[in-house]
């Protein structure tokens, strides 16, 4: 086997003009195409990153609004509580207070009614001592008649 300078010139120019047309007409579109792909692929991976970043920041925007409700139907709970205890407070005042109202018209009445009984029973014993001294001193019986006169109008009373 011989060595021919010539042939190894020859494929080196072939090689030379292969590749220029490969570069110009080949690797010039193919490498266009594999550079959108990268960008394609970029842009991909990018969108994917915001839209996870969006997702968190909506689930934890969604954990703060419920952490929030929470503590909104907590507070509403306890203000209920709070007005529940207030109201059935008031209601028990409200009863003492009316109890404590009747009680004392009914001791008003009492008293009223005692002392319309005490100046009625004065008067009738006014009038029976009346009636008893003038007997007497229309009789003017002695001791013992005195006093059967007194036990008869004492009975009279008692019996009235």
């Amino acid at each position: 086997m011989s060595w021919h300078w010539e042939s190894t010139v020859i494929a080196m120019v072939a090689f030379g003009v292969l590749y220029w047309l490969l570069s110009k007409y080949a690797f010039g579109p193919l490498f266009d195409v594999m550079e959108k792909r990268r960008q394609l692929v970029l842009e991909q991976m990018n969108t994917a990153e915001s839209s996870r970043k969006a997702a968190e920041q909506q689930m934890e925007d969604q954990k703060a609004a419920l952490q929030q409700a929470r503590k909104e139907a907590y507070e509403i709970i306890e203000q209920a509580r709070t007005t529940s205890s207030k109201q059935a407070d008031d209601i028990v005042q409200t009863a003492k207070t009316e109890a404590s109202r009747l009680k004392d018209d009914a001791l008003k009445d009492i008293e009223s009614e005692k002392n319309k009984a005490i100046a009625a029973l004065r008067s009738e014993v006014g009038g029976i001592s009346v009636k008893i001294a003038s007997k007497i001193i229309e009789k003017q019986v002695d001791e013992k008649s005195q006093e059967q006169l007194v036990d008869q109008y004492l009975k009279e009373v008692g019996s009235k």
